[in-house]
């Protein structure tokens, strides 16, 4: 493909992308503009082309446009958000990379590329307002509005949660960073919410805020806050971090924040006060985070999507949730107490779960943890009339097709092994024998005594069983 052919459709190709693009020269004057962009700023290609670009936007000056910017230094401008207005009074929000376009070490020119997030930004500051405006006096014996759960509200007796539980009361107790990590649907606001309301900031702000919603620059206004002027339509507002003063905010999903943002929040941590976007002031502040991440802290260290300081800095207790896999002596309290909420919400009847489906969710490996079990339930109840027990053919069509796919897969090695001349009936016996036994300790986690209850036999007779079939 030859360069001239490239250039022939070179306009075609930049106009179809659903990016805006604005290439001005070194004066500042408008060369291309794309349809996209026209979309974004609500302007005619046409009309903008030719034209210098302080003359389309007269909200604009050398110094608050990123493109002159570039222009004046010559380096590249990485996700910046900007909000200006264009000459028919509209207001628009971006978020933009503006980069030089050199000849040698001459600038000719600069290209903004953008994307629209005025709405995103119109929807953060209504979440911010009403954050703000909800704020009300409540008793230190009452949990903050914002907070509904408590410990109580955490079920599950297995080894592996009670553990969990036991070091978040501890941590509760003090006012030092928590970090919770564990699979999607596991429950970590719900631990954040219990910490918060078994500590003695309980009757104080609890904030909660998804690092993975919005974009850096974006998020960083939030969490700090902003002084009119700072940037172009700045306006004086607190951030999160001055309305959860004396009590605690939570950063969700901290793995998904820029690694720059982590570290402007790790010198809030460490000096206790923060500095407004576009401020020089710093403003103290009391404030207790606690950190979420759905992945192993340590791993997302290691792939460079949380700063190792912070991590430290975050981590002075970390609480790891199990995954709903791997507490398994959990799913039949934790059912029949969705059994309950259920009854209720939907006005059911409901006694319990069928045999059938107490083996499905034992061998089911639950990729949603405690929220897909709480689903399946809530989704099998729309299903049932007037019986009283969950049935197979009550559940979600996605459990029983993965059972029904697992069971074949099993059947089919199986049968496989069966059918082979080279193994003897004793061989194939021992074989079913240790499988059936593997995956019922598999399912107890590993507890031999639970296994042993569960096949109906002594723990020591499933002990000599285990050496004779050299599963030790």
């Amino acid at each position: 493909m030859s360069a001239g052919f490239l250039n022939e459709f070179y306009n075609e190709i930049l106009d179809s992308l659903d990016v805006g693009i604005h290439i001005v020269d070194r004066e500042g004057n408008t060369v291309f503009y794309n349809a996209a962009m026209g979309r974004l700023e609500r302007l005619d290609p046409v009309a903008v082309i030719g034209r210098n670009l302080l003359e389309v936007f007269p909200s604009l000056n050398r110094e608050t446009s990123t493109i002159f910017r570039v222009l004046k230094t010559g380096e590249a401008i990485v996700d910046r958000v900007q909000t200006y207005f264009n000459y028919r009074g509209q207001r628009i929000t971006t978020i933009n990379t503006t980069l030089p376009l050199k000849k040698g070490n001459k600038i000719m020119g600069a290209v903004e590329i953008a994307k629209d997030i005025t709405k995103l930004r119109e929807m953060s500051e209504k979440v911010v307002f009403l954050q703000d405006s909800t704020k009300i006096k409540v008793s230190r014996e009452m949990p903050h509005p914002f907070t509904r759960f408590t410990f109580e509200d955490i079920i599950g007796e297995s080894p592996a949660i009670t553990k969990a539980i036991n070091m978040a009361r501890k941590a509760a107790m003090t006012s030092s960073s928590v970090l919770i990590f564990g699979e999607t649907g596991t429950g970590k606001e719900l631990f954040a919410q219990s910490i918060h309301n078994a500590s003695p900031r309980k009757g104080r702000p609890f904030i909660a805020q998804n690092c993975a919603a919005l974009p850096e620059s974006l998020l960083e206004g939030i969490l700090f806050g902003t002084v009119k002027g700072g940037f172009t339509g700045a306006v004086d507002r607190p951030g999160l971090f001055e309305q959860a003063d004396g009590g605690t905010l939570l950063l969700d999903e901290i793995n998904s924040m820029g690694i720059n943002l982590q570290a402007k929040l790790l010198r809030v941590l460490q000096e206790g006060c923060v500095r407004r976007v576009g401020d020089t002031r710093t403003i103290p502040v009391d404030v207790r985070v606690i950190a979420t991440t759905n992945e192993d802290p340590l791993q997302a260290v290691e792939k460079g999507v949380i700063r190792k300081d912070l991590f430290f800095r975050l981590g002075v207790v970390c609480v790891k949730i199990p995954p709903l896999r791997e507490r398994k002596e959990d799913i039949i309290l934790l059912t029949r107490h969705f059994i309950d909420k259920f009854n209720k919400k939907l006005s059911r009847n409901v006694v319990d779960i069928s045999p059938a489906v107490k083996r499905i969710f034992m061998e089911y490996d639950w990729p949603g943890n405690v929220r897909e079990l709480e689903n399946a339930v809530e989704g099998s109840m729309n299903m049932i009339g007037d019986e009283s027990f969950i049935e197979e053919e009550h559940l979600p069509f996605y459990i029983t097709d993965y059972m029904g796919r697992k069971s074949e897969k099993t059947g089919a090695d199986l049968h496989a092994f069966v059918q082979s001349e080279e193994y003897s009936l004793d061989e194939i016996l021992n074989k079913i024998e240790r499988e059936i036994i593997n995956r019922t300790i598999k399912e107890c986690n590993g507890n031999v005594t639970k296994a042993a209850g569960r096949l109906k036999v002594k723990r020591q007779t499933l002990r000599y069983r285990m050496k004779k079939l050299n599963m030790e």
